[in-house]
C-alpha cells in the first residue's frame, strides 16, 4: 500500500518567499527521512516553497482562472510530503507519529488510489495510466 504524508506547517500560508527552515530542524528531519530510506518504505520526498510563490488554477464557469499567491483565504497549506510503501495505514501512522515535527506542525496521511480499487468500468476509462506512472521518468 502507499501512502502519502503531507506536512502541514501552520503558518506557512502567510511565509514570504525564500522563507526556510532553521538547520537543526532539518538536520532532524533528514535522520528522519534516513530512517525512512534504511526501513526500505521510502519512494519520494520533497519540500515545497511557500504559497506566496504559487499560483492557484480554478475552473468557475468552466474556464480556467489563474490566481497568484499567497492565497489569504488558506487556513492549511502543504509544506511537504513523503511517498511511502508500507504493509498497512497503521503502519503509516507509525512512521508519521516518528517524524521531529514542531508543535505547529501536522501529518495528513492519505492513502493512494490503486487502479485495483476501481470499477472495471474506470479501469477500463483509465487504460494507459501505468504507462503514463511509468514515462513519467521521475
Amino acid at each position: 500500500m502507499r501512502f502519502m504524508m503531507l506536512m502541514i506547517p501552520k503558518g506557512y500560508e502567510t511565509a514570504a518567499p525564500g522563507t526556510m527552515p532553521p538547520a537543526d530542524a532539518v538536520a532532524a528531519m533528514m535522520k528522519y527521512n534516513e530512517a525512512l530510506k534504511d526501513a526500505g518504505v521510502l519512494i519520494t520526498l520533497d519540500g515545497l516553497h511557500p504559497p506566496s510563490t504559487g499560483a492557484r488554477v480554478s475552473f468557475a464557469g468552466g474556464k480556467p482562472v489563474v490566481t497568484d499567491g499567497p492565497f489569504t483565504e488558506s487556513k492549511e497549506v502543504l509544506g511537504g510530503y513523503w511517498m511511502i510503501e508500507v504493509q498497512s495505514r497503521q503502519e503509516a501512522i507509525e512512521w508519521a507519529k516518528k517524524c521531529p515535527a514542531s508543535a505547529n506542525e501536522i501529518i495528513e496521511i492519505r492513502q493512494v488510489q490503486e487502479m485495483a480499487d476501481f470499477s472495471e468500468e474506470v479501469q477500463q476509462a483509465a487504460a494507459g495510466f501505468g504507462e503514463l506512472r511509468k514515462g513519467s521518468g521521475r
